[in-house]
């Protein structure tokens, strides 16, 4: 007889959540965590999208949920060395339950997503790695091997992060290509809610905003800035592929740095104080470089399965990761009902998966990650032309005024308007 009927390895949204269902659900779950609490090892992200929460919690539950602030400004920016281009937009269809999204902070957030689990029956133990998987003689996953400690399962659900230590052991998972995954560092900026809250135009202290920076936030490589706005601070962050930072002419740290100190940023965090530093890999290939999501006696969720899409314009993975970890979680105790934890059994999952948004959002973009590896003139190109057609816009000096078509042919020519047509194909096709 096993020591439980399930293992979670990891204490994030999917684990965390993965393990709330089989606990509901009257399953004897243990979910082992590497990090002092849930939420210590996590950076990623900065902001969830409610709806797949909503299918896990009743309102009431959600209620006391310790959400940051409610996104009510969408920007997105072209950032040049010494300019700045922002599309700020607001919508009413932002305050909808069933649409809104919120800043979270991982270290508060979580420890709330694991306290539900405890509540509802699992046991959780933290500060301990999980150092390989137990295999039986068939080959089949049976449990863990954390420190000295040997602990059986019928099923374990892998949960640990893009940078998992155990998929490979798990499901023969290789490493994804550097060119695949990109590399995130985030600071926290400590700040009044009242001077927050005037800096980003926002209604009330419960309201914030979402940005993102393409362009000079990472040097004109492949990757952006973010910055999300909470009660009383600010996180800041820079997110740039792996490959991108090799080949490029400066670190992530540098490029993070330098965006504290751009002009457009540096008002934001001006007098703050900064209370949070991490690091972390994140995904960037999609369903691309996604690996088996089951062997027999393991499921992969979450970061993990790289449930993960960056279209540019929105980051998202957040609600993958509950999505998958609510699936995750039910799945296992229909195997379990039945007595089969085979990979034939947990078919079902994947199956579930197939069915819902988070694998039809994941089709649906595909081509969008090799796209945008390509689209290297949203990093360096398209910001410095628009920051010279608004200049011989905006900028008066005495001298005669030109006609819009006069002033912006010539900026269009420096990029050419084949390859402008190209990008634009590309984005229809990829986005």
């Amino acid at each position: 007889m096993s020591d439980f009927e399930v293992i979670v390895v990891g204490a994030g949204l999917a684990g965390s959540v993965a393990a709330y269902e089989l606990a509901k659900l009257g399953k004897e779950v243990l979910v082992v965590e590497r990090g002092n609490f849930a939420g210590a090892k996590n950076m990623t992200g900065g902001r969830i999208y409610v709806h797949s929460l909503r299918k896990v919690f009743t309102d009431e539950e959600l209620a006391d949920a310790p959400f940051e602030r409610k996104i009510t400004h969408e920007r997105i920016s072209l950032m040049a060395p010494d300019a700045n281009f922002t599309v700020d937009f607001s919508s009413n269809a932002m305050d909808n339950p069933d649409t809104a999204s919120y800043s979270v902070l991982h270290a508060t957030f979580d420890q709330w997503l694991a306290e539900k689990a405890e509540e509802a029956g699992a046991e959780m133990i933290y500060g301990i790695p999980v150092e390989s998987l137990l295999k039986d003689e068939n080959g089949k996953v049976c449990g863990v091997r954390a420190g000295e400690d040997e602990i059986t399962a019928d099923v374990v659900i892998l949960a640990d992060g893009a940078n998992s230590l155990l998929a490979k052991e798990a499901v023969g998972y290789e490493k994804p290509p550097a060119n695949q995954m990109a590399v995130g560092v985030k600071e926290v900026f400590e700040l009044p809610a009242a001077t927050i809250t005037d800096r980003v135009l926002a209604g009330s202290d419960d309201e914030g905003a979402a940005w993102l920076f393409a362009g000079d936030a990472t040097h004109g490589t492949f990757g952006g800035g973010f910055m999300y706005t909470n009660k009383e601070s600010i996180s800041l962050g820079v997110v740039a592929g792996i490959e991108a930072c090799a080949n490029g002419d400066a670190p992530v740290y540098q490029m993070l740095e330098d965006l504290k100190n751009h002009p457009a940023v540096a008002p934001l965090i001006k007098d703050a104080k900064v209370v949070e530093h991490s690091g972390h890999m994140v995904p960037e290939g999609g369903i691309n470089i996604m690996p088996p999501l089951v062997a027999d006696g393991v499921m992969l969720a979450g970061d993990s399965a790289m449930m993960c899409i960056n279209l540019g314009y929105m980051v998202r993975g957040m609600d993958y990761a509950v999505a998958a970890g609510q699936l995750a979680g039910r799945n296992a105790a229909v195997a379990l009902e039945v007595g089969d934890t085979s990979a034939a059994v947990l078919q079902c999952y994947v199956e579930d998966l197939a069915n819902s948004f988070v694998m039809k959002d994941l089709c649906e973009y595909y081509a969008e990650p090799a796209f945008l590896e390509g689209f290297t003139r949203m990093f360096r190109g398209y910001p410095e032309m628009i920051r010279d057609i608004l200049n011989d816009m905006f900028i008066v000096d005495g001298r005669p005024a030109k006609r819009l078509l006069n002033m912006t042919w010539p900026k269009i020519r420096t990029i050419g308007i084949f390859n402008i047509l190209k990008d634009v194909r590309g984005a229809l096709s990829a986005l």
